[in-house]
């Protein structure tokens, strides 16, 4: 982490490291991107599963700050946080995105690492840490949509995988911004 000069994505146990190379993980000049469960952000803000449950949007948003990346808190309505971003009040830093795609059937084994591996690919295809993982965050819920309207509850992360190509061709069937932006939305 400390020595890549490519963007990266960490997730799971990984996560846990973190707190131990802060300062490095600040300073680092490729986008880093973190895709904690709640959990795994308690850890990182040295706080209790609660309290990130308590203001998720406040855990993703100070977590992005801290550590100086992107931020995907996971759960019912992921959050997304950037850190650097800063909107039309000057006392605000940092932006967030609440995605409103995806359902209770995900909440499987293996889904947080089907999100990874689809923000990555994205990362490596296009080179944009933010953009990249706000659509892997849209497609990874669309394609979970997609699968609990066929199976119901208690997917697996197979079934996510599988939907993805079906989710991205969906979105490239159907551009409309209205669409798209009615299901992530930005808090500004």
């Amino acid at each position: 982490i400390t020595q890549s000069e490519l963007p990266i994505v960490i997730d799971a146990d990984a996560l846990y490291a973190l707190r131990a190379i802060e300062n490095e993980l600040k300073n680092r000049k490729a986008p880093t991107i973190l895709t904690p469960h709640p959990g795994e952000m308690a850890e990182l803000l040295e706080s209790s599963t609660q309290d990130v449950q308590n203001d998720r949007m406040a855990a993703a948003q100070n977590c992005a700050q801290k550590y100086n990346v992107i931020v995907v808190l996971k759960g019912a309505r992921s959050i997304v946080a950037s850190p650097d971003f800063t909107t039309y009040n000057e006392n605000i830093t940092g932006a967030i995105w609440f995605n409103l795609t995806g359902n209770p059937g995900m909440a499987t084994g293996g889904s947080g690492d089907v999100l990874t591996g689809t923000i990555a690919g994205l990362l490596a295809q296009t080179r944009d840490a933010l953009q990249s993982t706000l659509l892997g965050v849209y497609l990874h819920g669309l394609a979970g949509d997609h699968e609990y309207s066929h199976r119901g509850n208690g997917l697996v992360a197979g079934d996510i995988c599988e939907a993805l190509p079906r989710a991205l061709k969906y979105i490239e069937e159907h551009p409309e911004p209205e669409q798209i932006n009615s299901r992530l939305r930005k808090l500004e």
